[in-house]
């Protein structure tokens, strides 16, 4: 996964949220720019804007799709800490698009080139982003979605999760990014033990290659159940991807002695407790899996890209639903709700 090494060295620096110098003018005959305001708890205006001229070092993209993250739950339902209305566009962070303009000292981007982008205003047609935060995509992409965010996400994690061949891996709560660290887990030759609540997300895992299937239900009878398909040796990874404190305790439990523990699941809605005995006692090795380090998340995306190309990461089959812009609110709750049949909802802007 090196060939867009030369690409991350051009590009990378901190995709810090862009200076949004003021407006320029609309060119005459084209579409109105339009961006969801998250306005308050539950209400969300979609809004004619200004469209913005990218500032030095900077690119504009006219976006494609921006893909829909849990993480954008508590700011739709509203939480005491958030501050409304919120810029337009935010929260939204998983788009892609064509390039429409470019600004001063940007020389490796050009205007028509197709994209995916670490930026923070992607609920709308167009956002700014420094150019060192976008990767350009190739033309045997040219028909797909690409939110890079999180398909970078899930490469990184992989990759700091160290599974090799022959592990026994476990990923727990098979949702989005669960089902592509079961395709990439799987891919490298790992067996994957899936564990998820929902009926459709363990059909999901068995399709991406999980060897075994377990419901996410009574926490000693999956202890057990583990047990026996180990022989008592349990885990060598285990991946929790629910955010949840009951999965992240069974995590620990399954995890073997000298074993490694991925927390990717998003704990942000309250403290968590962990059973410390237990991680000393094992010497387990415990990694949060939560990139902070903007050219890191760059070079997952650029990776994500290579291993699309080579057919280990296929994120197609996990893009069950999508809406318009307008449709924001109603693709939030069935993010939130996860129906039978959801996986993964795209905010489509064509």
């Amino acid at each position: 996964m090196n060939t867009l090494t030369s690409v991350l060295d051009e590009t990378t620096a901190s995709p810090v949220e862009s200076s949004r110098p003021e407006a320029g003018r609309r060119p005459a005959g084209s579409p109105t720019p339009r961006a969801a305001v998250f306005a308050g708890p539950g209400e969300i205006r979609i809004e004619e804007v200004d469209l913005v001229e990218p500032g030095p070092g900077e690119v504009r993209v006219r976006l494609e799709g921006c893909g829909v993250c849990a993480s954008n739950i508590p700011v739709w339902e509203g939480r005491p800490w958030f501050d409304y209305p919120m810029k337009p566009g935010a929260p939204g962070h998983e788009g892609w698009g064509i390039v429409d303009a470019v600004g001063e000292g940007v020389d490796h981007l050009s205007e028509g080139d197709r994209v995916a982008m670490l930026s923070y205003h992607a609920y709308a047609t167009h956002d700014t982003a420094p150019a060192h935060a976008v990767v350009t995509l190739p033309l045997a992409l040219k028909d797909r979605p690409f939110p890079g965010e999180p398909l970078g996400c899930a490469i990184n994690i992989f990759k700091r999760s160290d599974i090799e061949a022959g592990q026994t891996v476990v990923v727990i709560g098979v949702g989005f990014l669960g089902a592509l660290l079961t395709k990439l887990a799987t891919h490298a030759g790992a067996r994957v033990l899936a564990i998820s609540r929902r009926p459709y997300s363990l059909e999901v895992a068995r399709e991406a290659g999980a060897a075994e299937c377990i419901p996410l239900d009574d926490h000693w009878k999956i202890i057990e159940q583990v047990k026996s398909l180990t022989r008592g040796r349990m885990c060598d990874r285990v991946i929790e991807a629910t955010g949840k404190q009951g999965p992240l305790d069974l995590a620990g439990e399954l995890t073997r002695e000298r074993g490694r523990l991925m927390i990717a699941g998003y704990h942000q809605d309250g403290l968590r407790q962990v059973n410390m005995q237990l991680w000393n006692w094992r010497g387990i090795d415990v990694i949060n899996a939560h990139e902070r380090e903007p050219e890191v998340y760059v070079l997952g995306i650029c990776d994500a890209v290579n291993a699309t190309l080579e057919g280990s990461l296929d994120a197609r089959p996990l893009f069950t639903h999508r809406f318009s812009l307008d449709e924001l609110s109603e693709a939030l709750r069935m993010t939130r709700d996860r129906p039978d049949g959801f996986m993964k909802a795209l905010i489509m802007m064509g």
